[in-house]
């Protein structure tokens, strides 16, 4: 159980038209559950949706762990290998796929079964070390169906989908188990598919950029983004995407399961438009030096800066530069909203969406949907929207510029177990619970007087939403004089949010993971049908928000001309 204490909280952390009387009262303060001791030099750390399991990267290789008992269940293990980021998903009962990218740029994918991990392909081979092929970031899907991941080779970069083959790996984990184990011969894994191979707008389009056809949509978009970006590193982030109501450009496929993606979104830096690829249109022996073309571009006024997608993926969240906010609805293929967050601050770092359960999709009433944001900008403020369709959006800000650089935040993650608390850790290892809402800080929480949280900047952490869980690595402090049994190996902190009075007000039960049901996926004509509809039925919150705009900019402007009346006279 977490014991409390009490400490007064400064009021800098809480500031703008929210702060009460609340932020000046003492914050309790929460010490962690239990610890477990971790394998030397972790680097990386992450826990399987359905909670039953945690994966390690070391500096010897990887460790699956129970979650609950906290105990190393199985290994796999090299000599100078050190795996840098570690992703563990369920694709079975009881199967797991594992994907990692060690120190040297290079990413595999192992499975875990019956305490025992098997290493299933290297994705980047290093054949040839002056074409080597970097690997800078490897995702899979939830639910193994895909990969992807970004790669570099003497500065060009792209991004490669792969298709895995999960049906003949698990066939091939099955005779391999049934093999008399004193054999001891090497199983052969199937190899993965190679489905899209994306680059930068323009690295492949050879024709001047005057001649391009600016009557063509996507050229067009395209040419100007590579206008705007020609000078600058090319970085990618993608997001794969589920189901949605439509399939633009496939209408003659009717059905998708609803747990598999169907298509992934793409932005790269420099750029203005979020690209989509459909996952189910790539054509038999297509050669692999063509560039795929996008089935929807969703253009911005402005760069895009950062992105987040909704769980269900309805919703692609886009912060721009110029401190604006769009909401992309796929359902419609139109903005939801667009929001103006500030004027005066710097930057966009990261954009985070505060509501990790959404209504169901069966709800057809998107006219009335809201989402609600965390807005972090490189100042360190941060902000929380709530806009949505036919609404007034509501823009507040949580805290002030930090004066200091240790007060910079460098984790803002949502608690999706928590109800409108987010997970907030500053570089100088203050963590603590905010109520984006209500604008308060529910809790910090700390670890034992002999230890830090290791890297602030970048910590090592994971939620498990099952277990209603935080773990975090800490470290040995240095100047505390007493040694604990283990010396300076770093410990796995546990923080059981279920067992704490102060967060149980918060705790919503957790929905039944998305069934592999059919969902329809309509034309182009429907959609702009629905979307009429949507406009038709949201017309008079739509009128509404317009008269109170107004409202204000008439109070607004009265403002200003009495403002400027009064300097002329002085």
């Amino acid at each position: 159980m977490c014991s409390t204490n009490h400490y007064p909280s400064p009021d800098s952390e809480m500031v703008g038209a929210g702060k009460t009387e609340t932020t000046r009262k003492q914050t309790p303060t929460l010490e962690l559950s239990s610890a477990a001791q971790l394998p030397e030099s972790s680097n990386c750390l992450s826990c399987s949706e359905d909670g039953r399991y945690l994966s390690m990267g070391h500096s010897r290789g990887l460790s699956v762990w129970c979650a609950t008992s906290f105990v190393c269940v199985a290994e796999w293990l090299q000599d100078s290998l050190e795996i840098m980021c570690i992703q563990i998903i369920r694709m079975a009962e009881t199967v797991y796929l594992l994907g990692t990218v060690d120190d040297m740029g290079v990413a595999r994918i192992f499975e875990f079964h019956s305490e025992a991990v098997h290493l299933l392909t290297v994705v980047n081979h290093m054949e040839n070390v002056n074409k080597r092929r970097i690997c800078l970031a490897l995702e899979l899907s939830e639910g193994g169906d895909y990969g992807a991941a970004a790669m570099s080779c003497k500065g060009d970069v792209w991004l490669e989908v792969y298709h895995l083959p999960l049906e003949a790996w698990l066939k091939e984990l099955k005779r391999t188990q049934s093999q008399d184990p004193s054999e001891h011969v090497d199983a052969e894994w199937s190899h993965f598919s190679v489905v899209l191979k994306i680059r930068p707008a323009g690295t492949t389009l050879h024709e001047p950029l005057k001649d391009m056809k600016t009557t063509d949509f996507f050229t067009h978009c395209c040419s100007l983004d590579v206008e705007s970006s020609s000078s600058c590193q090319r970085l990618c982030t993608h997001h794969f995407l589920l189901p949605c109501g439509q399939l633009p450009g496939d209408s003659k496929k009717k059905f998708q399961p609803a747990g598999l993606p169907v298509a992934v979104c793409v932005w790269w830096s420099g750029s203005h438009n979020l690209l989509q690829y459909s996952l189910h249109k790539v054509p038999k022996n297509k050669p692999a030096d063509v560039e795929p073309m996008p089935d929807v571009i969703l253009p911005n006024a402005k760069e895009i800066l950062c992105s987040a997608v909704s769980r269900c993926t309805q919703y692609i969240v886009v912060g721009l530069e110029g401190a604006m906010v769009y909401v992309w609805d796929r359902q419609s293929g139109s903005p939801l909203s667009v929001v103006l967050v500030s004027a005066a601050d710097s930057a966009f770092l990261r954009v985070q969406l505060v509501d990790y359960w959404p209504e169901s999709a069966d709800d057809l009433q998107m006219f009335t949907a809201k989402v609600q944001l965390l807005v972090l900008c490189k100042s360190g403020v941060i902000y929380s929207v709530t806009t949505g369709r036919g609404t007034q959006s509501c823009t507040m800000q949580l805290t002030e510029r930090s004066k200091d650089s240790k007060d910079l935040p460098t984790v803002i993650t949502s608690v999706p177990f928590l109800h409108s608390l987010s997970l907030m850790v500053q570089r100088n290892g203050k963590m603590f619970l905010q109520d984006v809402i209500n604008q308060t800080t529910v809790c910090y929480l700390t670890p034992p007087a002999s230890h830090l949280f290791t890297t602030p900047c970048k910590p090592v952490y994971a939620l498990s939403a099952k277990q209603k869980t935080l773990l975090i690595q800490g470290d040995q402090d240095p100047n505390c004089s007493a040694l604990s049994e283990g010396g300076n190996q770093s410990q796995l902190f546990i923080f059981q949010f279920g067992e704490i009075d102060i967060t149980k007000k918060y705790i919503v039960p957790l929905p039944d993971p998305p069934q592999q049901q059919t969902v329809c996926c309509v034309n182009l004509e429907e959609s702009c049908n629905l979307y009429l509809e949507q406009r038709a039925q949201s017309v008079d919150e739509r009128n509404k928000a317009v008269t109170q705009t107004w409202t204000q900019l008439q109070e607004t402007a009265v403002t200003l001309q009495q403002q400027d009346g009064s300097a002329t006279a002085s």
